[in-house]
């Protein structure tokens, strides 16, 4: 999936909890389709300032916040032309959450095309172009964003 430019980002994180920060980090590192290198270990860690702090930390060691910073950060050092986070955000301290969600922010403006499974609707709705509600594995609602987040049905199939 790597070399087709899709980077996966799972709900359980993922982290190598015997390497190192560096190690899980570095160890993702490739250069994307196309030669495509623009997220390089600098930027990572930039990005990830707490990460820069506990390079030699092993993963173990890390909180769930940590550990999330870690598994996005290595999926990016592959340079994917898409990345898919899986509950990117489930279980996270606010200011954690509000950190991930700037990240995504930024992963969308660098030109990845990025692909949110979360339970936060609004945040999805919020940040993304378009949308799709499944219910039991079947499409029930898809289209622009922000027709998706108006159509009242939203609220029947999301519980709300």
């Amino acid at each position: 999936m790597a070399r087709l430019g899709v980077a996966y980002v799972p709900e359980g994180r993922g982290v190598f909890g015997n390497l190192t920060v560096r190690e899980n980090t570095v160890m993702a590192a490739r250069a994307g389709r196309e030669g495509r290198n623009d997220w390089g270990y600098e930027r990572v860690l930039d990005t990830f300032p707490r990460l820069k702090e506990r390079l030699s930390n092993l993963g173990s060691q890390l909180s769930g916040g940590e550990q999330q910073m870690l598994s996005i950060g290595r999926a990016l050092m592959t340079h994917p032309e898409l990345i898919i986070l899986d509950e990117a955000t489930e279980g996270l301290a606010p200011l954690i959450v509000a950190d991930i969600w700037r990240v995504i922010g930024e992963i969308r403006a660098s030109g990845i095309a990025t692909l949110i499974v979360d339970r936060d609707y609004r945040k999805v709705l919020a940040r993304s172009d378009r949308a799709l509600v499944l219910q039991k594995g079947q499409v029930v609602l898809e289209g622009a964003s922000e027709a998706v987040a108006a159509n009242p049905a939203l609220a029947g199939y999301l519980g709300v």
